[in-house]
């Protein structure tokens, strides 16, 4: 195991018992539940969306560590961003965790996310890491057809 290697655990350790913007929203947009059955991981995420940015995000996680470090990420990732832009750092996150051939460079007010290319190395993990994501696009569709369909 190498510096980076214990570096990156470290940051997974951290967001795992500390998890960022943990717990609910009481006027949210929606929330929407995502579940892992093959492991038992569960994610509840809450949204407030307005004029097609993301005022708030909360999760409540229960299952593994990189569950939880994964919503913690994300959480911080795209907190007060468009949705236009929280859709693109969904979509670099993807490809960076399913690209099998190499490593994908991140921007870098996304670098605590290269913690998790490590996962890669252990197929039956990357769900983990991509509950909190695949959630996050269901509770954004869930938020534009809160708001009249309109995509921002």
């Amino acid at each position: 195991m190498n510096l980076a290697d214990d570096l990156y655990r470290e940051t997974i350790l951290d967001h795992y018992h500390n998890p960022r913007n943990h717990g609910k929203i009481a006027e949210a947009t929606c929330s929407t539940e995502g579940v892992n059955p093959l492991c038992g991981d569960e994610l509840t995420l809450y949204l407030k969306v307005r004029d097609g940015k993301i005022e708030d995000i909360k999760m409540e996680a229960h299952g593994c560590s990189i569950n939880t470090a994964s919503g913690s990420m994300m959480s911080e990732a795209i907190m007060g961003l468009p949705v236009s832009e929280a859709r693109k750092i969904i979509d670099t996150f993807k490809a960076m965790m399913l690209n099998k051939e190499s490593q994908i460079e991140l921007p870098e007010e996304m670098e605590d996310l290269e913690a998790l290319q490590g996962v890669k190395q252990y197929p039956v993990r990357i769900k983990c890491a991509l509950l909190p994501w695949n959630t996050l696009i269901e509770g954004l569709e869930s938020a534009e057809a809160e708001q009249g369909g309109v995509k921002k």
